[in-house]
Parts: structure tokens; C-alpha cells; sequence
């Protein structure tokens, strides 16, 4: 026992003895603190996660469909209103009047009361070119209708729709035409194309019966009455229509006294009954 203490005591005085190394312990502790940080950092990231995963599922589950703006359904072509009396034809309204050589269209347009149709000359028509003419009075000789229907109510009479080649050599298009009457206003529409017979039909649909409005009259054919007559011919046509008539009396070195230089509205426009039309007239 005494030969143990003795080699205990002998061993300690031979052990060099500093102080605490206080750096080494700081530095342990300092690795210890960062792996309990790191392992409640990590439990925290994983339940910061599973509270997202809720949530994203929660919403997905409950989020509603996405509203989708219907598609807008196109609107109908614009048209206008052209006739005489009650009887009109809804014709596009990008449509002029009267864009003709010759009384032959060289685009799609209404005729009415067409200057160019007096004149004595050749012109073809081109392919792909609608039209459609307006009348009041009989129709042309040629006129034989093979059908009746009725228009609104209204009796009417049709032409069965042809198709022929044109008869300008150069023009190699096939025209097709076709008329309506009616007979109880006295009123006719032809329609032509070089398109279709299918488009003749077509335009001939337009025609429509308007009992609350009425077309301004021609003017054309009271400009064969004798001279100073000719306006007074016209008021009667107008009252006819019912219509009032206001006149505009103007100085025109270039035509007669009593001659209409023109109508406002023009002929053809529906206007509602009672309306005032105002005709300029030479004096």
C-alpha cells in the first residue's frame, strides 16, 4: 500500500499542471449548441412544410373553377331600308347607289332612278358583283312570274331565278337573275348577280313589308309632264305616299322653270308617315 501511495505521489510531481484549457472547453460547447440548433432548425423546416402542404392542399380543394368570358356572338350586317311605299329591301348599308356604267353595275350596289341606265352604251359586268333594282310602276316586258307567295301578309309575284352567259363576249361571266312584284303597291324588285343563282334568292329575302313607313317617290317620272308641271305632278305623288311637301324654289340657268333639281331625303329613303320631304325645284 505505502509502495502504491509512493508511486502515485512520485507520478503527480512528474505531471506538468496549467491552467484549465478553457478554449477547448468553449469550443466543445460551441459545437454541441450548433448541433441541437441544426436538429431543432431542421424540425421546424419540417413542420413549417407540412403547415404549407396543408394549406396548398386546403385551398386546392377549395378554389373554384376559372370564369371564362364567353365569346361575343357577332352582330348582324349592318342594312338600310330602300323602297317605295310600304315595300322595302333591307340592302347592305356599305352598299352605294348607282355605281353603274350603262345601267350595268361594276360593283355591289342598289339602282334607283340610275342616270346611267338612259345611256346607249356597252359595258359588261364583272364576276362576283351583286345588285339589286327598285322600281315603281309595271315591270318590264319581260316579266312572266312563275310563282306567287306573299311577303309579310302581302301577296306577291315571282320570276323562277335564271342563269345565262353574259352577252359581252369578253365578260365570260354567267349572270343570274330574278324579280318580285307586288302587285297592290305597285312596286317590283329585281335582283342580279354573277356570282350565284343562290345569291339571287338571297337578296330577294331582304324584301320586307313596313306598314309604319313609307318610301319617298321617284321624281322621274313626273320629269316628262310639261315644263312649269313638273313639281306639281310630284305633290300629288307625294301626298299619295303620306308625305308632306315642302319646296325650295332656285336659280338654275341650266334647266326650265317648275324642273326638280332634287329631294331630300332622297327617293327611295322609308321615312315614318307624315314626314316632310323638301323639293328643290328650278325657277
Amino acid at each position: 500500500m505505502t509502495d502504491l501511495t509512493e508511486l502515485l505521489a512520485r507520478t503527480a510531481d512528474q505531471t506538468p499542471v496549467g491552467p484549465p484549457p478553457l478554449d477547448a472547453l468553449h469550443a466543445g460547447a460551441t459545437r454541441r449548441r450548433r448541433r441541437r440548433t441544426a436538429g431543432l432548425t431542421g424540425t421546424a423546416v419540417v413542420a413549417v412544410a407540412a403547415v404549407i402542404g396543408g394549406t396548398t392542399l386546403l385551398t386546392s380543394r377549395d378554389q373554384t373553377a376559372p370564369v371564362t368570358t364567353p365569346t361575343p356572338t357577332p352582330s348582324a350586317p349592318a342594312t338600310r331600308l330602300v323602297g317605295f311605299g310600304h315595300a322595302a329591301i333591307a340592302v347592305p348599308a356599305d352598299w352605294p347607289t348607282n355605281k353603274s356604267s350603262c345601267g350595268t353595275p361594276h360593283q355591289d350596289t342598289l339602282l334607283l332612278d340610275d342616270p346611267s341606265e338612259m345611256l346607249l352604251c356597252m359595258a359588261y359586268r364583272p364576276p362576283g358583283v351583286e345588285s339589286v333594282a327598285v322600281y315603281y310602276g309595271r315591270p318590264r316586258v319581260d316579266f312572266h312570274p312563275d310563282e306567287t307567295l306573299e311577303i309579310d301578309g302581302v301577296r306577291a309575284e315571282r320570276q323562277r331565278t335564271s342563269c345565262s352567259p353574259s352577252n359581252y363576249p369578253k365578260a365570260n361571266v354567267t349572270m343570274c337573275v330574278s324579280t318580285v312584284r307586288i302587285p297592290s303597291l305597285d312596286v317590283w324588285f329585281r335582283a342580279e348577280s354573277s356570282t350565284s343563282a343562290g345569291e339571287v334568292d338571297r337578296m330577294l329575302s331582304w324584301i320586307h313589308i313596313v306598314p309604319n313607313r313609307t318610301g319617298v317617290p321617284s321624281y322621274w317620272s313626273a320629269a316628262v309632264a310639261p315644263q312649269g308641271a313638273v313639281w306639281k305632278n310630284y305633290a300629288p305623288r307625294l301626298a299619295a305616299a303620306g308625305l308632306k311637301a315642302e319646296f325650295k324654289r332656285v336659280k338654275s340657268p341650266s334647266y326650265p322653270s317648275g324642273t326638280i333639281l332634287g329631294v331630300s331625303p332622297a327617293p327611295g329613303a322609308m321615312l315614318p308617315v307624315g314626314s316632310t320631304v323638301t323639293v328643290t325645284v328650278a325657277r
